[in-house]
């Protein structure tokens, strides 16, 4: 059996006396969507952040690729990764945030051009190129001159997504990419991330779009509290809960 791309098991994370992560186990498998569901404060974000080590986690275990997140196998033994080695690790790894965090002072092209030349070392003219390509995959081709200021919101969040594609990641986590959006905007979002699914991205997605999860998404996971509640095939979850702290959930967003 092929190793999964991201495994998690009794995953934990604490900021002093709160423990946000109380034993997080979850498998995605290559080529799945994987759909975080939950009330605000449930422990989503963070458990995404864990996963591009953005957090440290304090317990458990945690592997993307087969590799444990933050370590080194050495032996039987695992030694923390230097903050050098993290980054490298992190460069398979995309992540899209609620807010787009582009660099205001550049262009859409320049956006998706910096990474790959200054981070994966990859020549500017062949970086120009494929953030050309990128840009209209993204339906931003006649974009590319343009400055975060003079894009909308949904426009600026496909910029990001392709900015975090620029990387060739091997999975990519998007951390609720349509809250920030005015309604009207979030569909072409929507799409984009479609199409990344069909064309077989491993993708983590916390999302309130629960019309995605239920079409896009292979598992649907609903937290609350720091715990997995519930997961599962997003038509049974999303349809059929089992738990009734899922139908409550449900009952005020759908």
């Amino acid at each position: 059996m092929s190793t999964p791309m991201m495994h998690a098991e009794n995953v934990r994370k604490r900021y002093g006396h709160l423990e946000v992560l109380k034993g997080i186990d979850l498998i995605v498998e290559r080529g799945q969507v994987c759909c975080l569901l939950g009330p605000s404060g449930s422990g989503k974000s963070t458990f995404l952040r864990c996963i591009n080590h953005l957090e440290k986690v304090d317990g458990g275990k945690l592997t993307v690729d087969g590799e444990p997140v933050g370590y080194r196998r050495q032996g039987d033994t695992l030694r923390e990764l230097r903050e050098r080695e993290v980054a490298d690790r992190r460069r398979s790894i995309g992540m899209v945030f609620q807010r787009f965090n582009l660099f205001p002072h550049m262009t859409a092209l320049e956006n998706i051009t910096e990474a790959p030349v200054k981070v994966g070392g990859v020549a500017r003219t062949a970086a120009r190129e494929q953030a050309e390509l990128l840009l209209e995959q993204v339906g931003l081709a006649d974009r590319a001159g343009y400055y975060p200021a003079q894009l909308s919101g949904g426009q600026q969040q496909r910029v990001a997504i392709a900015r975090a594609l620029a990387m060739k990641p091997k999975l990519m986590l998007f951390d609720e990419p349509t809250s920030a959006l005015d309604p009207e905007l979030v569909g072409d979002v929507l799409d984009v991330m479609r199409r990344l699914a069909a064309d077989g991205m491993t993708m983590v997605v916390v999302t309130h779009e629960m019309g995605f999860a239920r079409e896009v998404a292979d598992t649907a996971v609903f937290m609350d509290q720091g715990v997995v509640v519930e997961a599962g095939d997003p038509r049974q979850v999303l349809v059929e809960p089992r738990h009734e702290r899922t139908r409550a959930f449900l009952a005020k967003v759908l």
